[in-house]
C-alpha cells in the first residue's frame, strides 16, 4: 500500500493533466456555498483544491510527495501548499472550517488521521472523503474498471461503508454524476496515472495498455475520435461532534 501511495509522484504531470476533476455540485454539498477555510489532505496535484478555490474558498493543500506538491504549486499558485500528511497535519488547532480528501482517504491510517483531522477543525467543522469513480452504467466503463482494477472490481462496486470514528457524527453519502470527453490516447494516458500501472512491471504495463487499446477498438468505441466517459463523484461527509 505504501509503494502504491508513493507511486503517483513519478507521474505527477500526467496525473494532473488526465485525471478527472470533481463535480462542482459535489464540492458545494461537501462544504457549502459560504466561503470557508478548507484543508485539502493528500491533495496530490491540487485537482480538488482548484475546484474549492474556484468556488471562493481559502484552500490549504497538504501533500507529502514533493513532486506532486511541486506540480500543485506550479499550476495553482493561489493555493497554499504544505508538506505533510493526514496523520501529521502542519496546521494549528481549530484552524480550518472543513477538511477534505480527494482520492486519498484510502491511503490514510484512520487511527492516527481521525483525531488529527478533528484537532485542526473548528467546532462543528466538516470532514469529507471524495472519490471520482467511473460510472458503470455504461457497459464499456464496466470493462475498463475490470481491466484496471481487476475482474471483480465492477461486480463489487465502489460504494463504501465509512466510519470516521467517535469524534465525528454519522457519515452522510451522496453521489453526483458528471462526464468528460476523451480521445483514445487520453484514455490510455489516464490509465498510466493509476497505481496498478505505476507499480507494475514493464510487461504488466504493456499488457494493461494493450487491454485498454482493445477496448477502444471494441464495438462501443471503435472509430470514434472522442467519446464521453461518465463519472460519479461520491462524497462521504461527517460533522465534528461537540467536545
Amino acid at each position: 500500500m505504501t509503494d502504491q501511495a508513493r507511486s503517483f509522484g513519478t507521474a505527477a504531470d500526467r496525473y494532473d493533466r488526465y485525471r478527472p476533476t470533481y463535480a462542482e455540485a459535489a464540492v458545494v454539498w461537501t462544504v457549502g456555498e459560504r466561503p470557508r477555510r478548507v484543508a485539502d489532505l493528500g491533495a496530490g496535484t491540487g485537482i480538488l483544491s482548484r475546484v474549492l478555490h474556484r468556488l471562493g474558498h481559502e484552500v490549504v493543500a497538504v501533500e507529502p510527495d514533493d513532486r506532486m506538491r511541486a506540480r500543485l504549486s506550479e499550476v495553482s499558485p493561489d493555493v497554499t501548499a504544505l508538506s505533510g500528511t493526514a496523520e501529521e497535519i502542519p496546521l494549528p488547532d481549530r484552524s480550518v472550517d472543513a477538511a477534505v480528501a480527494g482520492q486519498a482517504y484510502h491511503w490514510f491510517d484512520p487511527t492516527r488521521a481521525h483525531p488529527e483531522i478533528a484537532r485542526v477543525l473548528q467546532p462543528g467543522g466538516v470532514f469529507a472523503a471524495l472519490w471520482n469513480d467511473a460510472d458503470t452504467r455504461a457497459p464499456w466503463t464496466v470493462r475498463l474498471v475490470e481491466i484496471i482494477d481487476g475482474p471483480d472490481a465492477a461486480r463489487l462496486g465502489t460504494t463504501r461503508e465509512l466510519d470516521f470514528g467517535p469524534l465525528f457524527g454519522p457519515v452522510e453519502q451522496a453521489g453526483f454524476g458528471h462526464s468528460r470527453w476523451l480521445t483514445p490516447d487520453e484514455l490510455l494516458a489516464m490509465t498510466t496515472t493509476r497505481s496498478p500501472y505505476l507499480v507494475a512491471s514493464e510487461q504488466g504495463r504493456r499488457e494493461l495498455l494493450d487491454a485498454v487499446r482493445r477496448l477502444t477498438t471494441g464495438p462501443e468505441l471503435a472509430g470514434r475520435e472522442r467519446f464521453e466517459m461518465p463519472q460519479l463523484t461520491r462524497v462521504y461527509r461527517a460533522r465534528l461532534r461537540p467536545a
